[in-house]
């Protein structure tokens, strides 16, 4: 076997490993859209049913509720959906400003005591959740802070902002500081140079950093299960609510479940690009 034939097989390998580990990965996504789809008889049959007529009832039960002997009406989930809009976009544009120039700052200044203040951040997420959720619940309960939107805000920016920090310090430190001082040697104070000259090279990294803090704020359950009420309610706290009248309704926890996903999925497919260009920032460098 000549090479040539041997690299044609080492590459459709390597397509079809692909493939087998795509179609691993999609398979959870695909069942819950095709449950999202189903009748309860259908959900439960038994082997599963392929070939089956495809229903938006249940899409319907998420946004009205109708219960047998009572009168229908609108459902919450909207409230929930702009709850998880807001408190999540909300902490992640806080956590991006506050993050960015902290992890310029430390990029940029040989300040004392810089590693021991760099792990200080990172050893803020060194501890479970589970770990600290009750001291926060009750630190919570005596500032009134439970049940409130500034509360979850203030939390998902500290969970996400060692992340924010560590991971835009790297995308910082590979610019080059020649370019800060070209800046400043035009006339452009510190603060010029950082937003017309170093900001807009670390886009690509700082689009990668917002859309991982954003699946983190996105999905986090423990302490919007804990420290939220009715008003604050998120929707992965409304779905572990979710009853039906005569046990769990599968159904509308997988209409819920596909409308939940679908703005995150859309986020990053619209940032795919940047995203891989952040990750991959700084590997590659010219000579």
């Amino acid at each position: 076997m000549n090479r040539k034939a041997r690299a044609k097989i080492v590459k459709n390998m390597k397509y079809v490993l692909i493939i087998i580990v795509t179609a691993v990965w999609l398979s959870p996504v695909y069942w819950l859209v095709v449950t999202s789809l189903k009748t309860r008889l259908d959900m439960f049959a038994i082997p599963p049913k392929w070939d089956f007529q495809p229903i938006l009832d249940n899409f319907v039960d998420v946004f009205y509720e109708r219960r047998y002997g009572l009168t229908p009406g609108p459902t919450e989930f909207p409230k929930f959906l702009l709850n998880s809009f807001f408190i999540s976009l909300s902490s992640i544009g806080l956590v991006i400003l506050i993050g960015t120039l902290a992890s310029y700052s430390f990029s940029r200044f040989n300040m004392k005591g810089k590693d021991t203040w760099l792990f200080f951040v990172l050893s803020t997420r060194m501890l479970p959740p589970i770990a600290v959720i009750i001291p926060i619940y009750f630190m919570y309960q005596r500032l009134g802070l439970l049940n409130n939107y500034v509360g979850l805000i203030a939390l998902y920016i500290m969970f996400n902002m060692a992340f924010a920090v560590w991971m835009m310090k790297g995308f910082f430190d590979e610019i080059p500081r020649e370019l800060d001082e070209a800046a400043m040697v035009d006339g452009y104070s510190r603060m010029g140079a950082f937003l017309k000259a170093v900001l807009p090279q670390a886009l690509t990294g700082i689009a990668a950093t917002a859309v991982f803090c954003l699946i983190m704020a996105w999905n986090e359950f423990l302490f919007a299960y804990i420290l939220s009420g009715f008003d604050t309610r998120t929707v992965p706290v409304a779905l572990a609510r979710i009853r039906g009248e005569s046990g769990i309704n599968w159904g509308t926890i997988t209409a819920t479940e596909v409308l939940y996903i679908t703005p995150v999925i859309i986020f990053t497919f619209f940032l795919q690009k940047y995203l891989l260009r952040g990750i991959t920032f700084g590997t590659v460098k010219g000579k």
